[in-house]
């Protein structure tokens, strides 16, 4: 609790206290801590679900120790605090093992540290555990089982993709197929599967990488994220002769992902031929199951939402708030997605680079459930909050 670190803060030597903020969050189920000083304090926040809170403040004296503490565990230079530094240590709390990557920025006032926390005990999640609608989850596993083609699955920073690309190559790793992978970094060690980070320095990049990956004599490639042109071309060329490739964009929905392969410089007709399918996804909290309760949505929210058929009342559901959920109405975090399937309708307005807007016409037109309207089925259920939809998908314009 912020009241016992607090308390620790004031009297013990700085090792354990380090030692208790890392298992606190642990404990919290933070997927990040930051330590930030300030001009008079330093102010420790935990990002759980998502959203950042804060755990705890810190006297300003204590702002040297603290950070080179992190510093040394994680075999920085202590010395140097001008420029930014990553690093990364292992830590166990209670028999659990946990990876933390930690990165240093230095600000006015002192080095700012972010720790990011993979936690292995947690680590894979299965497909069927992420949140995919029965019939999604068979659309996607339909384009999975393709002996080859590019498999993309897009996604703001922290929406979970690289936990479903995880998922998937847990269940396409069998005797007869070689997988090997291209990542920055490597968040989790998948047995059987030959895994490769990015390294600048040594010139290994996602698009070299990716290269030498096809001398391999692969099966299925997963690229970590495609950034450049040449990443993209690469992957498109691997997809084209026998490959099936799996890889990440940053982009708020599924068509965004084709135009911005075009934007990028890929040749329409190349885009239309390799890709199988593009996944978008979010991750909304869900509702705390010791607080849930129900409420009728209100016809302001109905027509916000566009929800205009039916004459019955439409059934919401939110947290009252309670210990478990540590008075947030939530705990835990599921995906919403939408699955764009690449059809022969859509290849044809690949082609000649139609717009986005127009792409998504047409995949709706085919029956493609929006990230919106699976959110929204999701809150129905009582799996998630509307204002948890809302909040995730306010930047798609739909």
């Amino acid at each position: 609790s912020p009241e016992r670190l607090a308390n620790i803060a004031e009297v013990v030597p700085v090792v354990k206290l380090v030692n208790t903020l890392i298992a606190s969050a642990v404990e919290e189920r933070a997927s990040d801590i930051h330590i930030e000083p300030d001009e008079d304090a330093v102010r420790v926040r935990i990002r759980v679900d998502g959203l950042l809170r804060e755990a705890v403040t810190l006297p300003k004296p204590l702002q040297s120790a603290v950070i080179s503490r992190v510093k040394i565990l994680s075999d920085l230079d202590i010395a140097d605090s001008r420029v930014p530094k990553d690093g990364r240590f292992r830590f166990t709390v209670e028999d659990r093992e946990v990876d933390l990557r930690v990165s240093t920025f230095p600000t006015i006032h002192g080095e700012n540290v972010v720790l990011r926390l993979l936690d292995k005990s947690v680590g894979l999640m299965r497909l069927e555990d992420l949140g995919f609608s029965e019939e999604m989850l068979a659309e996607y596993r339909r384009a999975i089982a393709r002996p080859h083609g590019l498999l993309l699955v897009t996604g703001p920073t922290g929406s979970g993709k690289t936990t479903t690309l995880y998922a998937t190559l847990a269940i396409l790793n069998t005797p007869d197929k070689n997988i090997i992978t291209i990542e920055n970094p490597v968040e989790y060690h998948l047995a059987q599967v030959r895994q490769s980070q990015v390294n600048p320095k040594a010139g290994l990049t996602f698009a070299s990488g990716l290269r030498s990956i096809l001398r391999q004599d692969p099966d299925i490639i997963m690229v970590g994220e495609i950034r450049d042109l040449e990443t993209a071309q690469t992957a498109v060329q691997a997809a084209l002769t026998g490959h099936l490739v799996l890889t990440t964009l940053h982009t708020n929905d599924a068509v965004g992902a084709i135009t911005r392969l075009v934007d990028m410089g890929v040749e329409p007709f190349l885009i239309a031929s390799s890709v199988v399918g593009v996944l978008a996804q979010r991750l909304v909290r869900t509702i705390c199951p010791r607080c849930k309760q129900p409420y009728a949505a209100s016809p302001q929210l109905r027509a916000l939402l566009g929800i205009h058929e039916g004459k019955g009342g439409l059934t919401f559901y939110r947290g009252k708030g309670c210990q478990y959920c540590r008075d947030s109405g939530y705990r835990g975090r599921v995906g919403i997605f939408e699955f764009l399937t690449i059809s022969d309708r859509l290849r044809e307005l690949v082609l000649p680079k139609a717009a986005a807007t127009e792409l998504k016409r047409a995949a709706l037109g085919e029956g493609m459930r929006d990230l919106r309207i699976d959110g929204i089925l999701k809150a129905t259920r009582g799996l998630t909050s509307i204002e948890e939809v809302l909040r995730v998908t306010q930047a798609d314009g739909g």
